[in-house]
């Protein structure tokens, strides 16, 4: 869908679009095309869709995947998905597309659907994609792909590295299940209208063995949480309000971390340790 075919489409429907929902819509071909390849999609794949707006992303989907579920929270860009993908010839043949008109992030809290076979592929709304992601990229239910697009800001937030200046409780919480595996710019002019923050795509992968097994992952939410609550301060000294000194100190020995080291400085594989170490 090229620039001009966007703008004369909301200007035909009336529809003007909001910041607060985070609508900036990507038409860049080149980019749509950046994101499916990323993917790795086929006829046996099911795709979970978030944020459709006007379907450039999900005419694509269609083409190479064999279900897509699109949610879309915007009424009058549900009732133009409708009649664009379900009472037209762009519905692929062969491809099951199911739309559904609700909040995304209240329907994910809510539908306790089991997503492990899926891929989120998605031009995240930014006003909530982090929230979104939590949501969804958390436990054994999470996707087996995710392929996003949302602020670079927050691609940086996944992909860091301990001892990164954007590593914190966003990175750990996800790449405790995921794995980062590639991510790339997208300027600001492929979208409409023009957002005010850079964007990027990046591509996780759900890890094949769980670092932690489901009644420990709570420990770990509680202790990175804290961890970070005051990054300035020692690790050490937030954990006190949840857990002794002696145990800390115990398990700090017993993992080779230094009493006096802050949360950045930490792995992931060390918070995956001190989760097993702090019951």
């Amino acid at each position: 869908m090229k620039l001009s075919e966007m703008r004369e489409l909301l200007a035909t429907r009336g529809i003007q679009l909001t910041k607060s929902r985070g609508q900036n819509f990507l038409h860049d071909g080149n980019q749509l095309r950046r994101i499916v390849e990323a993917a790795e999609l086929s006829k046996a794949d099911k795709v979970l869709e978030i944020g459709p707006g006007l379907g450039p992303l999900t005419e694509l989907l269609l083409q190479n995947t064999g279900e897509v579920l699109a949610i879309e929270k915007d009424a009058r860009l549900v009732e133009f998905l409708r009649d664009r993908f379900v009472n037209s010839k762009l519905k692929a043949q062969n491809s099951k597309f199911d739309l559904l008109h609700a909040d995304a992030l209240e329907f994910l809290k809510t539908e306790q659907r089991d997503w492990s076979e899926w891929k989120l592929v998605a031009n995240l709304p930014y006003s909530v994609a982090s929230p979104i992601l939590i949501e969804l990229a958390c436990g054994a239910r999470a996707p087996k792909k995710i392929v996003v697009t949302l602020q670079l800001e927050v691609a940086r937030r996944l992909m860091a590295k301990a001892a990164d200046k954007d590593y914190g409780v966003l990175t750990l919480l996800v790449q405790l299940d995921f794995e980062p595996r590639d991510w790339f710019k997208i300027p600001k002019s492929c979208f409409f209208p023009e957002p005010d923050v850079d964007s990027a795509c990046v591509t996780l992968d759900r890890r094949a063995k769980p670092l932690l097994p489901e009644n420990q992952r709570e420990i770990f939410v509680k202790i990175v949480k804290r961890a970070f609550s005051q990054r300035r301060k020692m690790m050490l000294k937030l954990l006190r309000e949840d857990w002794p000194q002696g145990k800390l100190e115990r398990a700090f020995s017993e993992l080779k971390i230094p009493l006096q080291e802050r949360a950045e400085k930490l792995s992931l594989e060390q918070y995956v340790a001190l989760a097993k170490n702090l019951p």
